[in-house]
């Protein structure tokens, strides 16, 4: 597969970032562009311009790891960037073709196993699902589904968490720190692209939420990626009103490429008496959300 565009851009964008200061150089007065210079790069690498620059242009293929390691030295890439960086060296030359993971091409072609199933049924103190690196939504347990109801309140939201993020209106209520919930989205989809660029079900998602959405495709533009695997979350929910959640992220072995997500309330807070509320209100179906206790 021919990722030139999605390398050039990457290496491209990781450049303009690292200032002189930063790479320990001096700062001149004549600097045309943002970051360093490819020179400069090169220098540092200990590697020809000549080289440093046909790998900027796109051409991965047959970079070693020693090579690869020198770039993302240089251009200080956290441990998501490093790895993004592998996953695309090893997508332009094909020795993914037989290490990488099968991926399911459709969230309608997987279905949850029993036993998959018992154990999300299993944790019922806080929200826990299953999703896959396009951001779908495969499996649940109750609390989460009541948890998520925006999400499956509006049928083109596709029990998507990118789609509700960028075209439904209600994530702007359900997500009160927005801004960072949408960099996450897009980190997530942009680190899946570059691990598993063969997925066609992505781009269409990816060329879907650009043509849609000009903040996700601003950010698109980045090429940030990450890890979201730990942190703290702030909801607010129709019904319980606003939660602060801990989350875990894992990594299911047995169905590569799809991540487990439990969220936790810090024991005795007004969040875990909202996850209770909210057990509650799911458990019995009721029609109208419950009185919240009050506080002083």
């Amino acid at each position: 597969m021919d990722n030139r565009d999605e390398v050039r851009e990457f290496l491209t964008s990781r450049r303009a970032k690292i200032s002189p200061e930063r790479a320990g150089l001096p700062t001149g007065s004549r600097r045309r562009v943002p970051g360093l210079r490819r020179s400069e790069v090169a220098a540092l690498a200990d590697m020809s311009v000549e080289y440093y620059a046909k790998l900027e242009r796109g051409n991965l293929a047959g970079a070693s790891p020693a090579v690869l390691e020198a770039v993302a030295r240089v251009l200080q890439l956290d441990d998501a960037e490093r790895a993004h960086l592998l996953n695309l060296a090893q997508a332009a030359d094909g020795t993914d073709a037989l290490t990488r993971p099968r991926r399911r091409r459709a969230k309608e072609g997987w279905k949850v196993h029993r036993s998959l199933q018992w154990t999300l049924d299993a944790i019922t103190a806080g929200p826990a699902f299953v999703r896959n690196g396009r951001m779908d939504v495969l499996a649940t347990n109750r609390l989460a589904r009541a948890f998520y109801r925006d999400l499956y309140a509006a049928p083109g939201n596709q029990a998507n968490l990118a789609r509700f993020q960028f075209l439904d209106p209600a994530s702007r209520r359900f997500y009160p720190d927005w801004d960072r919930f949408a960099d996450v989205a897009v980190a997530i989809l942009r680190t899946e692209a570059g691990r598993n660029p063969y997925d066609k079900d992505l781009h269409d998602l990816v060329g879907e939420l650009s043509t849609r959405s000009e903040e996700f495709r601003t950010r698109w533009g980045a090429h940030d990626v990450r890890h979201h695997g730990t942190g703290t979350k702030r909801f607010h929910h129709e019904i319980v009103g606003e939660v602060t959640l801990a989350f875990e992220g894992l990594e299911l072995a047995a169905e590569p490429g799809l991540t487990l997500t439990i969220y936790a309330a810090e024991p005795g807070s007004p969040s875990e008496e909202g996850l209770r509320l909210l057990a509650s209100w799911s458990a019995t179906q009721e029609t109208s959300p419950p009185a919240r206790p009050m506080t002083n």
